[in-house]
């Protein structure tokens, strides 16, 4: 079955070919449109470039309630999967606005890439730290205020991230230009703080990654609200993480105290529960993730899901670790793993499974406005 609301519409891979076939069954249905944002968005068109496609993708959750309650899904004729189609196409932009174009290829399949830069900067840490001092001072015991910069002076490694997070913050920027040029949506949205607050809400909240209310599908079919529990207990423990690092250089460049400061100080505090969040909450999306129905999933990039899940955790799991021992002689070499995962992390966030967080907050965006001049239209 090819069937096409526009057959002067041409796509640019068989993937928003096939989406664009599911968009057209589901607006002839429409049994679906109180699941969530995708199937509203898609009742206010009537024909779906690729843009539109790469849209409602990324408004996509994933939740899994359209398959569970389509009349159509395998193995009825028409085939409709929804999850599936969309999760693949989410994949596919992952690519197609990365920026410099040339890692596209490179990162295409992403565990391997990441795997590999993440050996690459622990090594990087723990062979200039050891370059830097001698063995002695390496494994040596260090204490109190600026005890981390006896490894590495705070200038290079200050130095270091800086260069890393801005070279991150330019891909991030050119991915996101990309997308919103992919999409079409005017630059004038951003100058609608009403849509930009409603995103903001839906995102913070979660609010499509419930299944129209029952919870995510599994492959029993029975809903949860597990997989929105374990994204809130990530999305919260990296935004605190944030926080602490920010807190730590306000503190350093505003009032001269070094780091590593006392367990009961802001910094400490935030990146303690912000640790346990991306200890917690990767690990019960990864289990999660073994539950799902396989119809749901695309198999093909569950390297790239396994490789982010594991960065995070990896960062909360050493920084945690690093403030038990930092007292100790392992100090040295934790304080190296540590700072070589967080450096694998930054630089492999515009890569990734990072940046569906990003698109798909862009998308809600665009729902919110669209949805908004919808209302008032009517």
């Amino acid at each position: 079955m090819n069937i096409h609301a526009d057959m002067n519409i041409t796509h640019a891979s068989a993937t928003l070919e096939e989406a664009d076939r599911l968009m057209t069954v589901c607006n002839s249905c429409r049994y679906c449109e109180g699941l969530c944002a995708v199937f509203p968005a898609m009742e206010m068109r009537r024909a779906f470039h690729d843009g539109d496609l790469n849209y409602l993708a990324n408004l996509c959750h994933g939740c899994g309630a359209c398959l569970a309650d389509c009349q159509f899904a395998p193995p009825h004729e028409f085939d409709v999967n929804v999850p599936r189609t969309l999760a693949k196409l989410r994949g596919d932009t992952y690519q197609a606005y990365v920026w410099p174009k040339s890692l596209a290829v490179a990162f295409e399949r992403n565990g391997v890439a990441t795997a590999l830069i993440a050996a690459f900067g622990v090594a990087v840490f723990i062979g200039g730290f050891a370059a830097w001092n001698d063995p002695a001072v390496l494994f040596g015991v260090h204490d109190g205020p600026g005890s981390f910069y006896k490894l590495m002076p705070h200038n290079a490694m200050a130095g270091l991230f800086m260069a890393v997070s801005l070279y991150v913050i330019m891909a991030v920027a050119m991915g996101i230009r990309a997308f919103w040029t992919d999409i079409g949506e005017p630059f004038a949205t951003w100058r609608q703080p009403g849509s930009i607050w409603q995103a903001i809400r839906d995102a913070c909240t979660l609010r499509y990654l419930d299944g129209g209310g029952v919870g995510c599908m599994n492959e029993n079919d029975a809903p949860t609200d597990r997989r929105q529990l374990y994204h809130h207990i990530t999305f919260y423990g990296f935004t605190l993480c944030f926080l602490s690092t920010s807190t730590a250089t306000g503190y350093h460049y505003l009032f001269g105290l070094e780091a590593p400061y006392p367990w009961y100080d802001l910094p400490v505090v935030l990146g303690t529960i912000g640790g346990l969040g991306l200890v917690v909450g990767p690990v019960g999306l990864l289990v999660a993730k073994t539950h799902r129905d396989p119809l749901m999933l695309d198999k093909p990039r569950l390297g790239m899901d396994v490789a982010f899940m594991l960065m995070l955790f990896l960062t909360g799991l050493t920084g945690l670790l690093l403030l038990v021992l930092r007292t100790t002689p392992a100090m040295g070499l934790m304080l190296a793993i540590h700072l070589g995962v967080v450096f694998a992390l930054f630089l492999t966030m515009p890569y990734g499974k990072f940046m569906h967080g990003i698109y798909r907050f862009l998308a809600l965006v665009r729902y919110a406005r669209e949805r908004r001049m919808f209302v008032d239209a009517h």
